[in-house]
């Protein structure tokens, strides 16, 4: 499982996906997040706008994200 680590109160869903490297482009962030194929903690999740906070971990294309605070 990889880390990505945040500054930021939460991150969306659509640029997780794209900070992550696990999509291109925000298009293709939009595409597979309303297509049903990304699911955040467990659930398949269609907001692409959707808060992901430290603690969530979301799965896409095989690969698992947790997302927690970067020291400060």
């Amino acid at each position: 499982m990889k880390t990505v680590e945040i500054t930021t109160e939460f991150i969306k869903l659509q640029d997780l996906l794209k900070f992550a490297s696990l999509v291109s482009t925000g298009g293709e962030a939009k595409i597979v997040i309303a297509e049903g194929e990304v699911c955040v903690n467990g659930e398949v999740c269609t907001q692409r706008g959707k808060k992901i906070r430290p603690g969530d971990v979301v799965k896409y294309d095989g690969q698992e994200l947790s997302v927690s605070y970067a020291d400060q």
